[in-house]
């Protein structure tokens, strides 16, 4: 009889250190590293913050003799444009965006409005959201080249105020941009 008690004793024992062990939860180990997949929504693109060195093509104050019409129709701040649904900062678009704050830094006093538009697919809701995304991105490139952010406003007009008025994409990727408008010098 003290043999079964023991041999029970045994069998009991392992199989309450079995059935703590598989009580125990397992952890997995965690996945390789991996490229995250891509998302309809880009990460914003990080800029080199640096100082804007003024380049002597045109001296300064030069353009502060005209008026802020006149400023604007002279086209002295470049547009970025957008692909569809997308608020990054294309690379063939830095050029651009490296020009209007060489402009920004020639003329210290001069404020800029960026402007926020989408073509006209999609809610009115979200081209606003997107448009702000848009004004936001250039308005972010601008301020880590070295312009004060004070100097610069934001809004999106969304869809509401196209460049270009016809339904394809020749149009569509005219209204895609950040336009930047001249409103103080």
């Amino acid at each position: 009889m003290k043999r079964i008690l023991v041999l029970l004793a045994i069998v009991g024992a392992a199989a309450c250190a079995h059935k703590k062990a598989a009580q125990e939860p397992v952890v997995p180990p965690p996945p390789p590293a991996a490229e995250a997949p891509a998302s309809e929504e880009a990460a914003p693109v990080e800029v080199e913050p640096q100082v804007v060195t003024p380049v002597t093509d045109t001296p300064a104050q030069e353009a502060l003799t005209y008026s802020l019409e006149e400023l604007n129709a002279k086209g002295y701040l470049k547009p970025v444009f957008f692909d569809y649904d997308q608020s990054d900062i294309k690379s063939e678009f830095r050029d651009a965006l490296e020009q209007n704050a060489r402009f920004l830094a020639r003329n210290p006093s001069v404020r800029v409005m960026m402007e926020g538009h989408c073509d006209e697919r999609g809610t009115r809701e979200y081209n606003i959201a997107l448009g702000t995304r848009r004004a936001e991105a250039a308005k972010s490139y601008l301020v880590a080249l070295g312009v004060d952010a004070g100097r610069l406003q934001t809004i999106s007009y969304g869809k509401e105020k196209p460049f270009a008025d016809c339904h394809d994409e020749s149009c569509w990727s005219q209204n895609r941009r950040a336009h930047f408008v001249i409103i103080a010098k």
